[in-house]
């Protein structure tokens, strides 16, 4: 809590008297006291055991920024229909403290996202074993996306030694550019897509982890395993309303450096978008209709 601009003024302007007439050790005592009971004032909702809430667990479709808005039920009922920043508020010509702490806050989320890696641990707990693609570290994944459509000779070799060869279907996974949509949606979107080939009696491959790997990777993994379909899951471009959000890729027969067209994606899976569980089912029985029509992409639609 501050004192505000008034009383501070009226405070030192009661210093400056009380030390012209001498009685400076009821000023000094005054002023410690003061400062003392406000630095004693704090907030149980925003500080427990020592730590300041976490401002991006709050929903912003449900804060209310502008004062006294005209139509309080209609600008939150907007605010329900986009994940867009509207209605901030502001102070002066400037964002409110709270709408910019909040914007660096995400636009911080998003940047771990990217440099961050999936941990072993959870890697461990799905089962998963890793391959790399040719990238060896994060910043040339980034600046060399042709890198991260290949898998390297170690990776090779291990997917030929673990992997089952010439499966009806082939599920892979990788970080992308967010490393937080994997660990965010993994655990509900795989068993999800798992149970519903198997409910169709499709044959699944041995499922896997590529790290630093790109879209393009699962072409490379198709012609390794021969599968009949590919299935990628990775971690799409974060961005300021998540840094969660997951793609599935999906292709027939994928093969390297064959047109994006032939790509079929769901995009935007993540708790404010598709969930994780209800992406996984489209996934499975969009898998079933591409393997009766041998088509995907745009071929599948015609």
């Amino acid at each position: 809590m501050q004192l505000e601009s008034s009383e501070l003024k009226k405070l030192v302007e009661q210093v400056l008297n009380e030390m012209t007439s001498g009685n400076t050790e009821k000023v000094k005592e005054e002023v410690i006291n003061k400062v003392q009971q406000t630095n004693n004032i704090t907030s149980d909702s925003n500080i427990e055991e020592g730590c300041i809430e976490d401002i991006t667990e709050t929903d912003l479709k449900t804060q209310l920024l502008v004062e006294n808005p005209a139509d309080r039920e209609g600008y939150l009922k907007m605010k329900q229909n986009t994940p867009a920043r509207i209605g901030v508020g502001r102070a002066g010509v400037r964002y409110k403290t709270l709408s910019s702490l909040r914007f660096r806050a995400d636009h911080a989320a998003a940047q771990d996202a990217v440099f961050s890696y999936v941990s072993d641990e959870f890697l461990n707990e799905m089962g998963l074993f890793t391959v790399q693609s040719k990238c060896k570290t994060k910043d040339e994944y980034i600046t060399r996306p042709d890198l991260g459509r290949k898998i390297n000779e170690e990776g090779i070799d291990l997917i030929k030694e673990k992997c089952k060869i010439n499966p009806t279907v082939q599920i892979l996974i990788a970080d992308g550019l967010s490393s937080s949509a994997i660990e965010a949606n993994l655990k509900d979107i795989l068993p999800s897509i798992v149970q519903g080939l198997k409910g169709f009696n499709i044959d699944i491959g041995t499922t896997f982890f590529v790290k630093l790997g790109r879209v393009g990777v699962m072409d490379h993994v198709s012609e390794i395993t021969n599968a009949e379909v590919t299935c990628l899951l990775v971690g799409e471009r974060p961005g300021l309303v998540t840094a969660e959000s997951m793609s599935a890729y999906i292709a027939y027969k994928a093969k390297v450096n064959m047109p994006e067209a032939r790509r079929t994606v769901i995009s935007n899976i993540h708790k404010g978008g598709t969930s994780a569980v209800e992406a996984g089912a489209h996934i499975a029985e969009l898998i079933k209709t591409m393997l009766e029509k041998k088509a995907s992409g745009i071929e599948l639609k015609a």
